[in-house]
């Protein structure tokens, strides 16, 4: 059975941290790019920041404050979010996609970040 369990979201103030964890079980974790989507209230999901093997990218609000990573060892992907603004408040998905065969997607429940005084 896939699974993808995030964690780490919460309350915190403009300017601050926080560290968002994917557990992920079920399938094949080193075979597939994994993502970290967002979605804000009346807003469309959207990108956060991507891993694949060797590569990463992010949506241009994100450069230089998330940072995307992986532990292929534990199965798990991780977003360090620095620099934390009230526009980044969301409820953060993970996304799993299949190297080859985008056909294999799966995604966590979510979970929400607040940032605000």
């Amino acid at each position: 059975q896939v699974q993808l369990v995030e964690s780490g979201g919460g309350l915190v103030q403009p300017g601050g941290s926080l560290r968002l964890s994917c557990a992920a079980s079920g399938f094949a974790f080193s075979n597939y790019a994994m993502s970290w989507y967002r979605q804000a209230p009346g807003k469309e999901r959207e990108l956060v920041a991507a891993i694949t093997r060797g590569t990463t990218n992010y949506l241009d609000s994100a450069k230089g404050r998330f940072t995307i990573s992986r532990d292929n060892a534990k199965n798990t992907v991780y977003l360090q979010m620095n620099s934390l603004k009230p526009e980044d408040t969301a409820v953060y998905y993970c996304n799993a996609k299949h190297i080859y065969n985008s056909r294999y997607t799966y995604w966590g429940q979510g979970t929400e970040v607040t940032v605000s005084s």
